[in-house]
């Protein structure tokens, strides 16, 4: 079964977005950890961030142009951010960050809407 190249990129894409935020965010809870460690089980969990993040930028280079895929990793990195930093940290989201958020993602329209010129 082929899937469409859109739908394997956002996909990996995700999964890597999982990964790099709990390396880089998951150690807030364990502050007693000696931080020595909590950057070796950091790094060790970023490598399977780009095991994901690798391929998905390969796979999706040409159907997506370098801004789109870029675009998409970070409203995708933000929306997981926001999502994890409610689930795991119990943190929850106020009204800037929302309209910060609406900002970008009205970046990321601008970015993909054509506006008459180039597919890209």
């Amino acid at each position: 079964m082929n899937l469409p190249v859109p739908a394997v990129t956002i996909g990996l894409l995700i999964l890597s977005n999982l990964f790099m935020t709990v390396a880089w965010y998951g150690h807030l809870k364990f502050k007693a950890a000696p931080l020595f460690v909590v950057i070796l089980i950091s790094w060790g969990i970023a490598f399977f961030e780009y095991v994901l993040q690798v391929p998905a930028n390969r796979i999706g280079y040409g159907h997506f142009s370098a801004a789109q895929l870029k675009t998409i990793q970070e409203v995708i990195s933000l929306s997981v951010f926001v999502l994890f930093s409610w689930v795991w940290l119990g943190e929850r989201l106020t009204w800037n960050v929302a309209l910060g958020f609406g900002f970008i993602c009205f970046g990321a329209f601008l970015i993909f809407y054509n506006f008459g010129g180039s597919s890209h």
